[in-house]
C-alpha cells in the first residue's frame, strides 16, 4: 500500500481493568475483526489509523494497555503524550465498573491536563448479563464532566461514533493549540494500520499536533 500524507498525529489510549474488551475493541475498530479467544494484553499493543477531519488529514496511535495490576507501572509510562482516552468497563462486571475512578485518577495524574476522556460501557451486546446500566454510566460520566458511551466489540456498536468523538475533540483541542502559539503543521507519511505488539518506531521526524 502507498503511504499518504497525514497532516497532524496524536495519541489515543485505552485503559481499564483486564477483559474489559480493549484489546478487541482497536481490532474490530481498525481491522473489523473480533476474536473470541482475546488473551489478556502483556503491555501495550499498538495500532493506528488515518481520517480526515474538517478537511484536515490526521493519524491516530491507538494503544491497548495491559489491564492487570502487575503491569500498571509499565503502561503508566505509555499515558505520558496521550490526548486522549477510553476509560473501557465491561457492562456485565460490575466491578469493572468501579474500577473507573481509579483509572480515570491514574491518567490524570500521569496524563496531559488538557487530555479528552471518554467512559466506553463495553459488551452492551450482552444485555441479559448487564450489571451497570446505562444510567449509571451516564452518572458517573456527569460527575468526571466526560463523555460516555456504551459499545460493543462484538458487533461494532456505537465503535465508530466512539472514535469519530474522541478524534474530532481532540483534534479541535490540539488546532486551537497550535493556532495560539502559532505553529506550522507538517505533513508526513503514514503507515498502514497495525496491531503490532511492540513500541512503534520513533516517529519525532513527523509532526505531532500538540
Amino acid at each position: 500500500m502507498e503511504d499518504e500524507n497525514y497532516e497532524m498525529m496524536f495519541k489515543v489510549v485505552l485503559v481499564g481493568d483486564s477483559s474489559v474488551g480493549k484489546t478487541n475493541i482497536m481490532s474490530k475498530y481498525l481491522k473489523n475483526e473480533f476474536h473470541e479467544d482475546s488473551k489478556a494484553t502483556v503491555g501495550v499493543e499498538f495500532g493506528s489509523k488515518q481520517f480526515s477531519v474538517e478537511g484536515h488529514q490526521i493519524k491516530a496511535q491507538i494503544w491497548d494497555t495491559a489491564g492487570q495490576e502487575r503491569y500498571k507501572a509499565i503502561t503508566s509510562a505509555y499515558y505520558k503524550g496521550a490526548k486522549g482516552a477510553f476509560v473501557v468497563y465491561d457492562i456485565t462486571r460490575k466491578q469493572s465498573f468501579d474500577s473507573v475512578d481509579r483509572w480515570i485518577n491514574d491518567l490524570k495524574a500521569a496524563a496531559d491536563k488538557k487530555l479528552s476522556i471518554i467512559i466506553i460501557g463495553n459488551k452492551c451486546d450482552l444485555e441479559d448479563q448487564r450489571q451497570v446500566n446505562k444510567e449509571q454510566g451516564e452518572e458517573k460520566a456527569k460527575n468526571y464532566e466526560v463523555a460516555f458511551m456504551e459499545t460493543s466489540a462484538f458487533s461494532g456498536e456505537n465503535l465508530d461514533k466512539a472514535f469519530e468523538k474522541m478524534m474530532n475533540e481532540v483534534f479541535k483541542k490540539c488546532h486551537e493549540e497550535m493556532i495560539s502559539e502559532g505553529d506550522v503543521d507538517i505533513v508526513g507519511p503514514s503507515k498502514d494500520i497495525s496491531l503490532d505488539k511492540t513500541k512503534p518506531k520513533d516517529e519525532g521526524q513527523k509532526k505531532k499536533c500538540c
